[in-house]
C-alpha cells in the first residue's frame, strides 16, 4: 500500500508535523528546476526571457485595456466573463497539449516519497502559483475587477474573487493533468502534444471567422445571452459577482461566489482523489505485459490494409508510408494539420459567402506538401531504406509507392472537399475546373516534392511539438517548403489558364479541363519521379547525413 492511501491501516499514521514545511520546500523545489531548467543551455534560457518579457507586455497591455473599458456598462460586464471563461478552459486543456511546460505535473515521480495526499495538495497548489501563467492570470482577473467594481460592496467582493478565480484556474490545470497524467508520459501523450500545432492552427481560424460574425452581427451586444450563462460558470462566476454587487444584487453575487467556492472544493477533493489512484494503482506497462500479445489477440492474421495494397515494393513502401500517418507523432500531426486547415479555409469562406469552388485546391497545396522531404520522416533509420535501393529504378520505385501512398487520401479527399464547397456555394458548374486544377496542381506537387526531397533533404527532430527542422537545416526546409510552392503552380500554370480561357470563352467545355489536368498531372508527377529517383540513387549517403542530425 502506498503511503499516500488516506485510508486507517495497521500502522501508526505517521505524524502531521513533518509535513508543516511541504509548502515551502515544494515551492523552493518548483525553482530549483525553473533554475537547472535554465542553465542547460543559453538558448533556453535566452527564449525563457523573450517569453516572460512578450508574456508581460501583453499581461500589461490587457491590465491597461480593461482599465479603459471602466464605465462602459454591460459591454464591460460581458468582455470580462468571457475572458475569464476563456482563461480558465485555457488552464483545463493547455496542460494536456503542453505537459513538459512544468516538471511538477507528474506527481508519479513523489511516490517513494512519505507523503500524506491532502499536505501534497496544498504545497502543489502553492508551488502551481510560482510562474510566468499564473501572472499573466493575475493581471487578468484584477484588470476584470477594476472594469466592473462600482462601489465598497463590489470592492470587497472583488478583493475575494480575484484570489477565488486564480485558485480554481490553478486548481482545474493541476486535477485536470493529474487525471490524465499516464495519457500525457505515454506515446499518445505525445501525440497529444503534437496536436498543440493543429489546435493552435485551428483556434487562429476559428478566432477569425468569429471576429467577422462579431462585427456583422452588431457587436458585443450579441454576446450577451452567452455572458449570461458563462457568469455562473466557474471561474467566471467569481468576476461575475463583482459586476452583481456593483449592480446592487448582493443575493446573486453570494450565490455566484458560492459557485466558485463549491467548484473549488470539487477540484481540491478530484485532485486529491487523483493522486490517490495514481499512486496505487499499477502502471500501464504492467498492465501491457498481464496482456495477451497483439498478434495473438489479432489471430495471426495480417493487418487488412496490407492485404489491398499492390504487390511488391509497392506494396511494403505504401505500407510503411501509411503506417508513419497513423503512428508517428510528427507525421501525423502534419497530416491531421493539413487535412483540418484544408477542410476549414473552403468550407467556412463558402458558409460566409465570401469564397469561391476554387479554395478547395487549398486542401490539395496542403497535402501536396507532405510529398516534399520525404525521408526526413525516415531519420536516422533511412539507412535501412538506402540499403534496398542500388539503382535509379530501385528509387523510382520506392518514390513511386510514396506518392502513391499521399494520392490514396489526397485524390478523394480533394474531390470531397470540392464537392462540399460547390454545394456550399451552389457554384456546381465550377466544379469539374477545380477538379482540373486540383489534378494538376497535385501532380506538379509530387513530382517536384520527390526532386526536392532528393536534393534538399532535412531532419526532423522527434522531441518538441513545434520543432520541424533540425538546427542549421532551416534554409534547407524553406528552400524545400517555399520553393516547392512557387514550382508546383508554375507546373500547374498550363491547365490554370485553360481552365480561366474556357470559363470566360466557352463554360460548356469547362469539363474538358478534368482529364487534361489528370493527364498533365500524371505526366508530371512522372516527370519529377523520375528526376528525383536519379538524384535519389546518386546521393544516399549525403541524404542519410541531412536526415540524421535530429
Amino acid at each position: 500500500m502506498s503511503v499516500l492511501d488516506g485510508r486507517p491501516g495497521p500502522v501508526a499514521p505517521a505524524p502531521d508535523a513533518g509535513t508543516d514545511g511541504l509548502v515551502p520546500l515544494f515551492v523552493r523545489l518548483k525553482l530549483a528546476l525553473l533554475r537547472n531548467g535554465l542553465r542547460q543551455s543559453a538558448g533556453r534560457r535566452a527564449a525563457f526571457v523573450v517569453t516572460l518579457v512578450v508574456v508581460v507586455l501583453i499581461a500589461a497591455g490587457q491590465l491597461l485595456g480593461l482599465v479603459l473599458l471602466r464605465g462602459e456598462g454591460r459591454d464591460a460586464a460581458t468582455v470580462v466573463v468571457l475572458a475569464t471563461g476563456v482563461l480558465a478552459l485555457g488552464w483545463a486543456v493547455l496542460p494536456l497539449f503542453f505537459p513538459s511546460g512544468d516538471e511538477t505535473l507528474d506527481p508519479s515521480r513523489l511516490v517513494m516519497l512519505p507523503l500524506r495526499p491532502r499536505p501534497l495538495v496544498r504545497a502543489l497548489l502553492a508551488a502551481s502559483l510560482v510562474g510566468v501563467g499564473p501572472l499573466f492570470a493575475l493581471c487578468l482577473l484584477v484588470g476584470s475587477v477594476l472594469a466592473v467594481a462600482h462601489g465598497s460592496g463590489a470592492v470587497v467582493v472583488g478583493v475575494v474573487a480575484v484570489p477565488l478565480a486564480l485558485l480554481i484556474c490553478v486548481a482545474l490545470a493541476r486535477s485536470v493533468a493529474t487525471a490524465n497524467i499516464r495519457l500525457l508520459t505515454s506515446r499518445k501523450g505525445r501525440d497529444l502534444a503534437v496536436l498543440s500545432g493543429l489546435v493552435i492552427a485551428v483556434g487562429i481560424q476559428f478566432v477569425n471567422f468569429g471576429a467577422q460574425s462579431l462585427g456583422r452581427a452588431g457587436g458585443l451586444s450579441s454576446l450577451e445571452p452567452v455572458a449570461g450563462v458563462v457568469r455562473w460558470l466557474p471561474a467566471a462566476s467569481a468576476i461575475g459577482a463583482v459586476d452583481s454587487a456593483s449592480g446592487g444584487s448582493y443575493g446573486e453575487a453570494v450565490a455566484q461566489l458560492l459557485v466558485s467556492v463549491v467548484s473549488l472544493a470539487g477540484l481540491l477533493w478530484w485532485w486529491q482523489r487523483g493522486l490517490v489512484t495514481l499512486m496505487t494503482a499499477p502502471d500501464g506497462s504492467t498492465i501491457a505485459a498481464a496482456g495477451p500479445p497483439r498478434e495473438k489477440a489479432r489471430g495471426g492474421r495480417g493487418p487488412r490494409l496490407g492485404r489491398l495494397l499492390p504487390e511488391g515494393r509497392t506494396r511494403t513502401v505504401m505500407g510503411r508510408s501509411l503506417r508513419y500517418v497513423l503512428r508517428d507523432p510528427k507525421t501525423k500531426g502534419a497530416w491531421i494539420t493539413s487535412l483540418t486547415v484544408g477542410l476549414i479555409v473552403p468550407v467556412f469562406n463558402a458558409l460566409q459567402g465570401a469564397g469561391s469552388a476554387y479554395f478547395a485546391c487549398f486542401a490539395t497545396g496542403l497535402l501536396g506538401m507532405q510529398m516534399y522531404n520525404q525521408f526526413g520522416q525516415d531519420t536516422s533509420a533511412f539507412w535501412m531504406v538506402a540499403q534496398t535501393i542500388a539503382s535509379p529504378r530501385d528509387a523510382y520505385e520506392e518514390l513511386r509507392a510514396r506518392a502513391l501512398a499521399l494520392a490514396v487520401v489526397t485524390v478523394p479527399y480533394t474531390l470531397a472537399v470540392g464537392a462540399l464547397t460547390a454545394a456550399l456555394l451552389g457554384s456546381w458548374g465550377s466544379l469539374t475546373g477545380v477538379f482540373g486544377v486540383s489534378f494538376a496542381l497535385l501532380g506538379g506537387m509530387l513530382g517536384l516534392g520527390a526532386l526536392a526531397s532528393a536534393l534538399f533533404p532535412y531532419s526532423i527532430p522527434q522531441e518538441g511539438g513545434f520543432k520541424n527542422v533540425a538546427p542549421g537545416q532551416g534554409g534547407l526546409a524553406w528552400m524545400s517548403g517555399v520553393g516547392g510552392m512557387v514550382g508546383s503552380v508554375l507546373v500547374a500554370s498550363p491547365v490554370v489558364v485553360l481552365t480561366v480561357v474556357l470559363t470566360v470563352t466557352d463554360h460548356r467545355s469547362l469539363w474538358l479541363v478534368v482529364p487534361v489536368g489528370a493527364a498533365y498531372g500524371l505526366l508530371a508527377a512522372w516527370a519529377g519521379l523520375r528526376l528525383g529517383a536519379a538524384r535519389t540513387a546518386a546521393r544516399l549517403p549525403e541524404i542519410l547525413a541531412a536526415v540524421s542530425k535530429g
